[in-house]
């Protein structure tokens, strides 16, 4: 009687996978850490080289970029008679490391989304890589245009309403530096995030996951869930105007999304009669 060695032909690759994902997951971490530590411990300064004006980086946590940063925020978006204070001694350190984590994620969204693609693309029928290339672009688009969306309207409406609140009240109108900061980051990375709500129903249609009929039937469960996500993103401190501002956009966004999947399903049906055809 013969003693089988037991099969690792199934193990191996499983190993593999989990092997590579760990190193893409590092890399990602690391291009994540390199920009933060820049915009935490750097801020920018100019030499002049002959008649050329250069950028420079050079160490500083006082006037940092993300210190700059924190201080077009405080210039744009805070009203001219809130005071802001700091409640611990930390405070403005950690409002120095959100805006650091903000700039972070953005500047090294490209070096991450090519680990991702390197991890996932050996895997993907060519339609799926064709998706994925097309949504990329769209897809920055419209985060950006979520946090626009809340640097722009959703956050001086709300610090104003605070404001003029507080004014109502006879209260001092003051406010934490960590939780001025806080929220708006916050609401930025939060409003972008929803903001590919579309998108990620076209590329479900464009897979043929997810028919455009049934985003059309479920309109209802659609703009369901935009006010879900309104109430869950938002601060909950504007009785509910900012609530329903969010979840007016986000329905908005639905039926767009519900529009260009029929376009595409239509399209796609197109090309396969025409291949049929043929």
């Amino acid at each position: 009687m013969s003693i089988q060695k037991p099969s690792t032909d199934k193990e191996a690759p499983l190993i593999e996978h989990l092997k590579e994902l760990g190193l893409r997951i590092r890399n990602m971490l690391i291009y994540l850490a390199i920009f933060f530590f820049i915009y935490f411990a750097f801020g920018i300064s100019t030499i002049k080289v002959d008649s050329f004006t250069l950028p420079i980086l050079y160490p500083s946590i006082y006037n940092s970029i993300a210190i700059q940063f924190t201080n077009v925020f405080l210039d744009r978006e805070k009203p001219s008679g809130l005071h802001l204070i700091t409640l611990n001694p930390f405070d403005p350190l950690y409002s120095s490391m959100y805006v650091s984590l903000l700039l972070a994620i953005v500047s090294a969204f490209p070096l991450i989304f090519r680990e991702f693609w390197a991890f996932v693309a050996p895997g993907l029928y060519e339609h799926e890589k064709r998706t994925i290339r097309k949504v990329l672009l769209p897809a920055t688009s419209l985060f950006i245009a979520g946090a626009s969306f809340a640097y722009f309207i959703i956050i001086p409406f709300m610090m104003l309403f605070v404001y003029k609140l507080d004014l109502s009240l006879g209260v001092e109108p003051t406010l934490s530096l960590r939780a001025y900061v806080s929220t708006i980051v916050t609401l930025m990375i939060a409003v972008g995030a929803s903001f590919e709500f579309p998108l990620v129903m076209t590329s479900l249609t464009q897979l043929g996951l997810v028919k455009a009929q049934t985003w059309r039937q479920n309109w209802r469960w659609g703009v369901l869930v935009s006010f879900i996500i309104a109430w869950i993103i938002s601060p909950g401190t504007t009785g509910g105007v900012i609530e329903t501002t969010i979840a007016v956009t986000l329905s908005s966004l639905y039926f767009i999304g519900v529009i260009v999947s029929s376009i595409i399903e239509k399209r796609n049906t197109k090309n396969k009669n025409e291949l049929l055809v043929k």
